[in-house]
């Protein structure tokens, strides 16, 4: 039996699955925690890792790849040294230099066009002109830059070996364009002041190397990419990931650039495209809501469930970490449409529960505008365990809702790369799943639209 294993180095921890390269199935996974915030060591997900590893876990695997999460700024010098602490994708200080390289190149659509997505906080380009506004020690020594899982993947490979990446997660730096398959450096020299090495991309089935242990290491990709190679996603199919961030995508056979900036145009990790929404508010907006209620997440559920679709009249704007699409850094949540008669706990707990998935259906309707058509969508991330939002998701997007078993699909997804590398051919691997009902009272046009009144009203769109 031939294993192969696939790190997902995310946002809060690193979890590890070892697979069979031929099936799929899952022989063994392992995690450990990231230390919290918007700017982190480096060295804390290579110690991650080995903790999770710890014990002869990798053994009897012959190759590996790691997914991580997308957008951060990892600055090495000249000895390929860490400079600073990685600025992560969740980071926005970085806003208001996103708005001046958006200008600077004559607006959103000259973006669309050159690298298929519009500058917020959340991507690399934007990092590098706030470090060269703000630290210029830092910019001075700076003699590459590395996504997240780059630099985990050059810990694997050791001292000496080269930088790479692969077209998936070099399509969020916003200097590397889907269309063309080349870095824009003139954008990386726009953001930093000059031009700094970056790594090699490597097709979606080129070996990075060997470990020193003779382990094959896949090109890896961002998180994003990951999950729909482990999701195993077809034309069609649109996954909605509700983490900490909310996430909309589809594989699409062309490369997509809007100039309205609400959906990246990125690769991803076959040869194809990813046309993809983020959102910054996800399962948190539900922990936030039980918190305030005193209960917890399957206690809201009850709660929500036990109301009407509308919430009563009650409606929740869920930017509570403000929000990157629409691009809000500086937004709050705020709740609309309160009177005595509404204001029930189950009302409230509704309203969490339509407003995060509202922001979400906004997002696949925003993949719709650009070409996308949804035949059905795939639910995955921790809040797809809520009953409360399997039923009331469907009413909401009007296409069948399908939740996967749970499990670490983007971990998954670096595995099932990791095979493609090792075998030279990218293994089928069954998806079992659920397809979930549609809340039985409906509602899902009514209550988009009355989101949508109190969103417009809000962010002031036409």
């Amino acid at each position: 039996m031939t294993l192969v294993a696939g790190v997902d180095s995310s946002t809060q921890s690193t979890k590890v699955v070892v697979c069979e390269a031929a099936t799929g199935a899952v022989v063994r996974e392992a995690s450990a925690h990231h230390p919290d915030g918007t700017e982190v060591d480096p060295a804390a997900w290579s110690a991650a890792l080995e903790t999770a590893c710890s014990g002869g876990f990798l053994d009897d695997v012959e190759a590996l790849a790691v997914a991580g999460q997308q957008h951060g700024m990892v600055v090495l010098d000249e000895q390929r040294r860490v400079v600073r602490p990685a600025l992560l994708w969740n980071d926005l200080r970085s806003a208001t230099a996103a708005r001046e390289l958006t200008a600077e190149l004559g607006g959103p659509g000259a973006w669309a066009a050159a690298v298929g997505l519009v500058p917020v906080a959340s991507f690399t380009v934007t990092k590098l002109r706030w470090l060269a506004e703000h630290e210029p020690a830092a910019t001075t020594a700076a003699a590459a830059v590395l996504l997240p899982h780059d630099w985990v993947t050059s810990q694997l490979l050791g001292a000496g070996a080269p930088l790479v990446t692969d077209r998936g997660d070099a399509s969020g730096t916003g200097y590397w364009s889907p269309a063309t398959g080349d870095y824009r450096l003139d954008l990386l020299e726009r953001a930093l002041g000059r031009r700094v090495e970056v790594p090699r991309v490597l097709a979606p089935d080129e070996p990075a190397g060997v470990t020193p242990n003779g382990v094959l290491v896949a090109p890896g990709t961002g998180d994003n990419m990951g999950a729909a190679l482990g999701l195993g996603v077809q034309t069609g199919d649109v996954v909605i990931s509700l983490g900490t961030s909310g996430t909309a995508f589809a594989v699409h056979d062309v490369p997509v650039g809007d100039p309205t900036g609400a959906v990246a145009g990125f690769a991803d990790a076959t040869g194809r495209f990813l046309p993809l929404v983020a959102t910054l508010n996800a399962a948190r907006v539900l922990t936030a809501a039980a918190q305030l209620l005193g209960t917890d997440v399957a206690g809201l559920d009850g709660l929500a469930l036990s109301a009407p679709p509308g919430a009563g009249g009650l409606v929740l704007l869920p930017y509570l970490d403000g929000e990157r699409t629409p691009d809000l850094p500086d937004a709050r949540g705020s709740l609309h449409g309160m009177t005595r008669g509404n204001a029930s706990p189950g009302n409230l707990a509704r309203a969490a529960v339509e407003g995060m998935l509202c922001g979400l259906a906004d997002a696949v309707e925003a993949l719709v505008a650009v070409g996308v058509v949804p035949r059905r969508v795939l639910l995955v991330g921790g809040a797809a365990r809520s009953a409360a939002v399997r039923a009331v998701l469907p009413s909401l997007l009007g296409v069948p809702v399908v939740v996967p078993e749970p499990g670490e699909y983007v971990a998954r997804g670096a595995a099932r790369q990791a095979a493609w590398c090792l075998t030279g051919r990218l293994p089928e691997w069954e998806l079992p799943g659920e397809v979930v009902a549609a809340d039985h009272a409906g509602g899902g046009e009514q209550v988009r639209a009355a989101y949508a009144e109190i969103r417009d009203s809000v962010t002031g769109a036409p």
